[in-house]
Parts: C-alpha cells; sequence; structure tokens
C-alpha cells in the first residue's frame, strides 16, 4: 500500500497512517523578519483574546507583515505623541542641561502617557 495518496476532487495529498489518511496541509511561507517591543504585544493579545483572527491571519501567511504594519504604526505615533507633548511642556535640551533629574522625570511620565495611549488605540483595539 502506498503511505501517500492524492484526492483529485480537491487537490490534496494525504498520508496513511495506521487506518486514517491525514491531509498533508503546509502553512504558507512567509518573509521572516525580527519581532519588536509593539509587534510582541499585539501578538500576545492576538493569541489571548482575538483568537480566530490570530489563526485567519496565521493560515494565510499574512500574520507577520500584518504585526509589521501594527508595530510600525504603534511607533510612529508614539514618536510623535512624545515629541508633541515635550514641545507643549517646555521638556526641551536646555532642560536637560540644566536640571537632568528634573528632565528624566518629566520625560519619563510622557512617554509613559503615550505608552498607555499607543496600548490603547493600537495594541489593544
Amino acid at each position: 500500500m502506498k503511505n501517500r495518496i492524492y484526492d483529485e476532487s480537491n487537490g490534496l495529498w494525504y498520508e496513511r497512517q495506521g487506518d486514517y489518511l491525514i491531509p498533508c496541509l503546509t502553512l504558507p511561507t512567509e518573509k521572516e523578519q525580527p519581532i519588536d517591543v509593539w509587534e510582541q504585544r499585539h501578538l500576545r493579545y492576538l493569541k489571548k483574546h482575538r483568537r480566530i483572527t490570530y489563526t485567519n491571519l496565521l493560515t494565510s501567511g499574512r500574520l507577520n507583515s500584518y504585526l509589521a504594519d501594527v508595530d510600525e504604526q504603534a511607533e510612529n505615533l508614539f514618536l510623535r505623541l512624545v515629541n508633541e507633548m515635550s514641545e507643549k511642556q517646555g521638556v526641551t535640551e536646555k532642560l536637560k542641561a540644566e536640571n537632568q533629574m528634573e528632565w528624566a522625570r518629566r520625560i519619563n511620565s510622557i512617554r509613559a502617557c503615550a505608552r498607555e495611549f499607543v496600548d490603547k488605540e493600537i495594541i489593544y483595539a
């Protein structure tokens, strides 16, 4: 008996394992790319709270490109928010030169607010 059988009606190969025919399925290949912080957080969210979306993206071969797009949007929004809030609150290089501790306190606060906004609007949306 053959271990592999081709079914012309659906175009799939099947492998015999004992008394069963198991379809030989593979995921489409995707371009490998490093996963950044925003991507990791959104991926974790998809796996835990949006399982169907995660499975659909994974099986269609679009997960990596989707995560890269989310990462780019999140990073752009984060940098824009940090720059805008720094300007409005007067957190400048002059302040950094005069009082480093105050500058660090204020910039960390701004970054935390921007991170929270990005999480709410992009990562966990």
